[in-house]
């Protein structure tokens, strides 16, 4: 979920956590007031990294759903949990592609996630900064033809 850095689009988060009790939420461009997530409901565990501007966050609203954060893969765009609940454990990764990075390095980091998981189970969510037709954009970019090669090679499928 892509909040493009907006208090509007972090009350209205809120109001669906109240409602519809989602979990996790992985979270691309919150909104922030001097590098802190703001507008946020303490009672809820929000997973950032790095010091600087973050544009990437997870939010647990789930007292029952346990978190761990892998600080060697997180940085400010990328945020990388292992989350256990009831005996079931897997990695969730909120990612941010900035525009003005080339899309490979992003890639690269991908790539340290898939090894670090080894043959475990990924929830990813990115935003790539990247047009691709299978996202219903009406063209492919560079970025985008980069991006589509890589999800066929690892056998990934976007769901948009």
């Amino acid at each position: 979920m892509n909040q493009q850095h907006s208090r509007t689009a972090t009350e209205n988060l809120m109001k669906k956590i109240e409602t519809e009790e989602p979990d996790p939420l992985l979270i691309r461009e919150p909104y922030e007031y001097k590098n802190t997530l703001t507008g946020m409901s303490k009672q809820y565990r929000i997973y950032t990294a790095g010091t600087g501007k973050h544009r990437a966050a997870i939010i647990i609203t789930n007292s029952n759903i346990g978190a761990i954060l892998n600080s060697k893969l997180s940085d400010e765009d990328t945020v990388v949990l292992e989350i256990i609940y009831e005996g079931m454990s897997f990695l969730a990764a909120s990612m941010y592609f900035d525009i003005e990075d080339q899309i490979q390095n992003n890639l690269n980091k991908m790539e340290k996630l898939f090894r670090f998981a080894k043959e475990g189970r990924i929830l990813l969510a990115v935003d790539s900064n990247a047009r691709l037709k299978t996202c219903h954009d009406a063209k492919t970019n560079a970025r985008g033809r980069k991006l589509e090669e890589y999800l066929v090679r690892r056998h990934l499928h976007i769901i948009n």
